[in-house]
């Protein structure tokens, strides 16, 4: 196929212009190199290898690891006209007779596999005897024993540099901190593949950080108040909570779904299936879903619980608002969660080393949550980026939070912990602060300890806010082996010795009502150019009621027929002929032929 890239780009994507580096990266592929390729969920990664593998002669072969991305991939390039298939444990014998079939007659642009299909017996061997264009390695990061999505044949994909010397290879991530940018490397054997790394700043998703308290009730507040009617998901920690946040949701009138390893197969997949194929649908669920998940409108994703890392918090995040329309991220947090977190991987089997890099992860989360500071700058700052401006779009940004000198507080609550014995918990050390004479105070006779009631200043809430922070800031632990007991670090003795000063949030429910108002007026501009007018919200839900009955007709995700931001872009600047529709982004050739004239007909009856 003689075409340019741009040429490509506009006729069968309907895209106006490359994003970021993209044209250099296909430009770079197509001559036949390797590159490695760190971009963003939503930043495009996916046309830097469909394009070369259309554009060069031969099929590419695109390693995915899971089985409904590959799917969900190959509906969409059939919808835009693009030859590719598919070969996975989900096909019949004939099914994958057929597509075999096609790639022996050149047939295919692009072919899913996933990596143990690749490294089974013959078909490295079925692969040599046909012309490949390039080998596309997509979620690269599953290369990395530090991950939690590390796929052990990831390792073994190194293969393809030996077998297939004069193939390209791309491996492509979104998440990827500079040591684990050096593992892929490494690992693929990518040492003379050139770089590319894309910004990680995602510019329309609000970040926002709550404090728990009944983190269920704050959940739904938000979801009702700001992404009603809308697709998101919610992160839990256990399978328990999982199931119990999902049938309390339902309680609440959302239609909310469940996925966990511990679901059969086949519920797994129907729940991932009708997430991905229907709307306003709330997907509550572990860290075993999400990977992979290509529907571009999530407009929200929630965490109860805080994630191991800032990498994993990031790509959890990244699955909102892939279509560039605002989203939001909404984490729910607690000195319970550090705890538990440590627990984790305290009773973990893993090595030494192993816990010490998870615990430096979880201490820069932690630290995310609980600053002051613009959250995107500090977000982009773990990967070595830098955002020169407070981003204006987060909860920090939007609701500069109050601080206060916690330096007393703080040497009154080591103190008091020292002179405990270094093994009670937060109530009962904020109990001997605030002189609150209970049975178990007297028990221990903390009651004459110097300590007791030197902290009759602070309220209960202010107390247990000074010990969350102190823990966050690595002058105080827990004990997770024992009774869940406050002892003091190493670094306690500068607060004790007064060498320096520490400063505290007033901790305040960060999803006020400000914070929400400035959401919607973003949400507003983003969207619409301006303030939401009635019509053409209304021909925007017409145009959404039509695509989810072509989906449903033609069994389809309703995104794979036209993304939000094309049915908006449709809804403000109402097409009135089918050359007018193809100027809108996201209707090319193939689409506006299945399509342009069911969406006209519904632009020109509301009109």
């Amino acid at each position: 196929m003689s075409h340019s890239p741009r040429s490509i780009l506009e006729s069968v994507y309907a895209y106006k212009a490359f994003k970021g580096q993209q044209e250099a990266i296909i430009g770079h592929i197509i001559e036949g190199k390797d590159a490695f390729v760190l971009m963003p969920t939503g930043g495009g990664k996916s046309l830097c290898y469909q394009i070369p593998s259309i554009i060069r002669s031969g099929v590419g072969i695109v390693i995915s690891p899971l089985i409904a991305l590959m799917q969900d991939q190959v509906q969409a390039l059939d919808q835009l006209g693009i030859r590719a298939g598919v070969l996975n444990s989900s096909l019949s014998a004939e099914e994958a007779k057929k597509v075999k079939r096609n790639l022996f007659a050149g047939n295919l642009d692009l072919l899913y596999v996933a990596p143990e299909r690749l490294l089974m017996d013959g078909f490295l061997d079925m692969l040599a005897s046909i012309k490949l264009s390039l080998f596309a390695i997509d979620e690269a990061h599953c290369v990395s024993q530090w991950g939690h999505d590390f796929r052990p044949e990831y390792m073994q994909l190194n293969v393809l540099r030996h077998r297939f010397p004069g193939v390209p290879r791309i491996a492509l991530t979104a998440t990827a901190d500079v040591p684990t940018q050096r593992e892929i490397v490494n690992r693929l054997e990518l040492s003379e593949a050139k770089i590319f790394v894309a910004s990680f700043n995602r510019p329309n998703i609000n970040y926002r950080v709550v404090l728990k308290d009944n983190p269920r009730q704050q959940l739904l507040r938000f979801i009702r108040s700001e992404c009603a009617g809308e697709s998101g998901i919610v992160y839990c920690l256990s399978r328990k909570k999982v199931e119990e946040t999902a049938e309390w949701l339902r309680a609440q009138g959302f239609n909310a779904l469940v996925y966990h390893a511990g679901l059969e197969s086949e519920l797994r997949k129907r729940n991932q299936d009708k997430f991905l194929q229907g709307e306003g649908v709330v997907m509550v669920a572990t860290i075993a879903f999400g990977m992979g998940i290509d529907k571009p409108n999530v407009r929200f994703v929630a965490h109860l619980d805080i994630p191991r890392s800032v990498e994993a918090y990031y790509q959890e995040t990244g699955r909102a608002g892939r279509d560039g329309l605002p989203a939001i991220a909404w984490m729910a947090y607690g000195l319970s969660d550090v705890v538990v977190m440590r627990q984790l991987i305290s009773s973990s089997e893993a090595s030494d080393e192993r816990k010490q890099v998870e615990n430096r992860k979880l201490n820069a989360l932690v630290g995310y949550a609980e600053t002051t500071l613009c959250r995107r700058r500090v977000l982009l700052n773990y990967f070595e980026e830098q955002h020169p401006v407070n981003c204006s779009n987060c909860d920090n940004c939007l609701n500069p939070p109050e601080t206060w000198d916690g330096t007393i507080a703080s040497q009154q609550a080591l103190s008091c912990i020292y002179r405990t014995g270094q093994r009670f918990g937060a109530a009962h050390v904020v109990d001997v602060l605030r002189g609150v004479e209970n049975e178990r105070v007297k028990k221990f006779r903390h009651d004459k300890l110097s300590t007791f009631g030197i902290g009759k200043g602070l309220s209960k809430a202010a107390w247990l806010g000074v010990l969350r922070q102190l823990v966050a800031a690595g002058y105080l632990a827990v004990d997770i082996d024992g009774y869940g007991g406050f002892y003091l670090t190493e670094q306690s003795k500068e607060i004790l010795k007064a060498e320096k000063p520490i400063f505290f949030r007033k901790d305040l429910d960060a999803s006020t009502k400000k914070a929400a108002r400035s959401m919607r007026a973003h949400s507003a501009v983003a969207k619409g150019g301006g303030t939401l007018d009635a019509r053409t919200k209304s021909l925007f839900e017409s145009l959404r009621e039509k695509r989810l009955a072509l989906a449903k007709k033609k069994r389809l995700p309703p995104y794979i027929i036209f993304n939000d931001a094309t049915l908006w872009e449709m809804a403000t600047k109402r097409p009135g002929t089918l050359r007018d529709m193809q100027a809108i982004s996201g209707v090319g050739a193939k689409k506006l032929e299945s399509y342009g004239k069911e969406f006209l007909v519904v632009i020109l009856q509301t009109g």
